[in-house]
């Protein structure tokens, strides 16, 4: 977690439709939530057609700019496996990256909760409590997918192999 002047920053990436968004969103919700500074954005390119979308979130005691940096990735998170070399190059060196290839997505209610999934293999190597979770993506959904939602979240979290 950051300390001092440190920020953390995370990229999610995938395709259009995959909940990219949805995941930086609950992301920043839980930072926003343990007291650290928040910047998010989005790059959708051709999302609406199943095209490339990423998100860069940072966090930290102050956070200036809402772009991570080509290579200062602290963490790549990739939903779908082409995107995985399309994004390589903002993570830095000894930086994390969690894919899809880590949930067996038959275990999931729904392959639709792959971004959730991730998204607790990701809380794996953040030290923010699991109900700041909860909380979050209870509040990203609408109450009929709260417990699909965690369930992913808590599936994810046993999902920890990493890559480098």
């Amino acid at each position: 977690m950051p300390t001092g002047s440190d920020v953390v920053n995370v990229v999610i990436a995938g395709l259009g439709g995959q909940g990219v968004i949805k995941a930086s969103d609950i992301l920043a919700d839980v930072a926003f939530r343990a007291g650290y500074d928040v910047k998010k954005s989005e790059l959708h390119g051709m999302s609406q057609r199943g095209g490339s979308v990423s998100s860069d979130v940072r966090f930290g005691k102050k956070v200036w700019s809402p772009m991570v940096p080509f290579g200062c990735a602290d963490y790549l998170v990739v939903l779908s496996s082409d995107q995985l070399e399309v994004n390589r190059h903002v993570l830095k060196e000894g930086g994390v990256t969690l894919s899809a290839e880590l949930v067996d997505v038959s275990r999931l209610a729904s392959p639709r909760c792959i971004n959730v999934a991730l998204l607790g293999a990701l809380s794996a190597h953040l030290e923010f409590p699991e109900e700041l979770w909860n909380a979050a993506i209870r509040s990203g959904f609408p109450e009929k997918l709260h417990d699909m939602n965690i369930t992913a979240f808590q599936f994810g979290r046993t999902c920890t192999k990493t890559q480098q």
